[in-house]
Parts: structure tokens; sequence; C-alpha cells
């Protein structure tokens, strides 16, 4: 049987398993590392491929069950995390424990086991509240929210291990990622499965302040296009950093009215105060990740709204592992060089 080159922490995640659903449609076998705190192997179930799929459950803060998880791989995609900056603010240490700590044991434990390349899901919190927009990539971060910090911390983690052991590392921020597989529930669930969840049951959609508040916000599919092509190119990554976003700016007062044209039927909203560390506006440049893994948005955020809503009424209706049947990456393509080279890729 062959290794698989690819092991996706937090593969059962929202977007770890659209990679695995992404990876698996083009033949390549993937392993998963998941320690199920936040993500749920029901989210892989209703993938059509499950023969490829090798899963683990491991957390990213124990070395063992890392290196158990990346023998013979040759690219990790590095997803795994407590998201969620309203979460940071309540458990500071834990966030830190997990996002920090992990990144570091998957980082060691790659360069030790000869590992060729590992992206990390960074994230644009990193920038915070600076007046000017887009976000481009040399502007000074300025985080507001221990999540923010710790995904910050992470990406000069990156760039330390490119360095000093010559491990290739690429950080892609990504912007406000919404699609199937992401989870409506709990407090610390983001805008847009809450915001359609809520229609979905009638209830009047939650927004934090007056809506006027601005987002990038990037479907699934472009988000695991980029770590496709990251994954798959030529060039030696040593520690970059890319926006991976939209490149679009939305308000969420804009999100409500496309989920209503969506639905055909109007819906109400509930203005809440403000959170604390949450930012005001948010536009990313991609014009670094275009030029560096010729990345390019595949999906607008209006056509994401869709599929996002058949996926929740699915959870709904039938449960999280028929739902995970609706996720759409497996029409993002695996760039041709590298899916014909996988297949001599053998256990030793």
């Amino acid at each position: 049987m062959s290794t698989p080159r690819y092991l996706v922490t937090g593969g059962a995640g929202f977007i770890g398993s659209n990679l695995v659903a992404a990876l698996t449609a083009a033949g390549e076998r993937v392993r998963v590392l998941d320690n199920l705190a936040t993500g749920r192997w029901e989210n892989l179930d209703g993938l059509p491929h499950q023969s490829l799929i090798e899963r683990i459950t491991g957390d990213i803060r124990d070395a063992a069950a890392v290196a158990a998880a990346a023998k013979g791989v040759e690219v990790v995609l590095h997803q795994a995390a407590l998201g969620s900056v309203p979460r940071s603010v309540e458990t500071p240490v834990e966030s830190n424990a997990v996002n920090v700590g992990g990144t570091i044991t998957v980082l060691d434990v790659a360069r030790r086991q000869g590992v060729r390349r590992v992206l990390f899901a960074a994230s644009s919190s990193a920038y915070g509240e600076t007046p000017v927009l887009p976000k481009h990539e040399a502007m000074e971060p300025m985080p507001l929210s221990p999540y923010a910090v710790t995904k910050l911390a992470c990406e000069h983690y990156m760039k330390v291990f490119a360095g000093i052991y010559g491990i290739e590392t690429l950080s892609l921020r990504y912007f406000n990622v919404f699609g199937p597989n992401q989870t409506p529930d709990g407090a610390y669930a983001a805008a847009i499965p809450r915001f359609v969840d809520a229609a979905l049951q009638n209830r009047p959609i939650p927004i934090y302040g007056d809506g006027e508040q601005t987002r990038d916000f990037c479907f699934i599919e472009n988000t695991v296009s980029a770590n496709l092509l990251g994954a798959t190119s030529s060039k030696k990554f040593k520690g970059e950093v890319i926006n991976i976003a939209g490149g679009r700016r939305i308000g969420l007062n804009e999100l409500c009215k496309e989920i209503s044209r969506v639905l055909g039927r109007d819906i109400a909203v509930e203005h809440l105060p403000p959170r604390a560390g949450d930012i005001r506006h948010s536009l990313a440049d991609i014009s670094r990740a275009a030029e560096l893994i010729g990345y390019q948005p595949r999906v607008r955020w209006e056509d994401g709204i869709e599929p996002t809503v058949t996926y929740l009424r699915t959870l709904r209706e039938k449960g999280p592992a028929a739902a995970s049947a609706t996720v759409t990456c497996g029409n993002v393509p695996l760039p041709k060089a590298q899916a014909a080279a996988g297949a001599g890729h053998q256990a030793s």
C-alpha cells in the first residue's frame, strides 16, 4: 500500500475536511490527525473516497502522535488549532498552549522526520485594526486578541524553522473562510454559518454592532485551492506569508441581504453590542499570493452562499455525516504535475 504524501492536521475540522475532500478526489491517500476537540469524524463520513483516508485520533501537542501521523509524508497541511477570537479572550492560556505549542511540535517532528514542506493556517487577525486597506503582507501586524497573537507567533516559528533547519514552510493568512462543514453551533461559531442557520430556523440573525463592519469573505474552495497550489509548487519556500481571500469587501448588512435573496424571503436581524477583539474592517491584497503560487479566487462569495445553505439545511435535517456529502471541494483540482507525480510514492 502506498504511503500518504499528505498529512492534514485538524483534518476532521472545517477547512481540514475540505482539504481531505479535494486531495482524495484527486486520487491521493491522505492521513488525518485530529483530537476531535472541535472537529468530528462525521465531517469526513460523507466523502466518496473513504479508502484513501487514514484517520488518527491524537493531539498536535503530543510529539508521539504527531510522529506517527507524519511518518513517511512529504507535505503537512497544518490546520489544527483552537480557533475563534472570543474563545481566546476567554481562555488565552489554553489557546496559546494549543496553537503555539502544537505548531512548534508539528514543526519539530516534521523536520526530524524529513518532511519536505509544511503549510500553516495563519490568520488575517494578525493585521488587527490598522486603518489602511487593503491589508498587505508588508504591513506591521497589530493583533488585538490572544488568538491573533498565537497565529502571528506561529508565522515567526515557520520562518525560523525554515531558516535554521531548511524545512520548507509557507504561511497562508486566511480571511473569513466559509462553506460546507463549518459548524453553526456554539458561542464561537463564525458569522456566515450562524447567520444562515438562524435564517433557516426563522430566528433573527445576530449581528454584533451596526452591521456596517466589513469582511473579506472567502469561500472554502478558494482556501483549498490556495493550499493545493502551495503544496504542489516547484518553488522553495522559506517562511513566506501570503494573504488568501476573495479580495472584496462585504458588509454584514449586505451579507444578510444576499442570504435573504438566496432563501427567497425576508429575514430578521438582531443587533447586539460589539464584541471585544473584533476588528471593524477587513480587505485583503492578494497580489502576493498570485505572484508566489498563482492563486486566484475560484468562487465569488455570493456564489458560495447557496452551497452553504444546502449544507446547513442538510445538517439540520439529516445530521453531520449526511451533510458532509454536500462538500463541493472535490471540484478543486490538484495541479496536474503534482497529481501525476504522486503515483510513485510507495511505502519504504
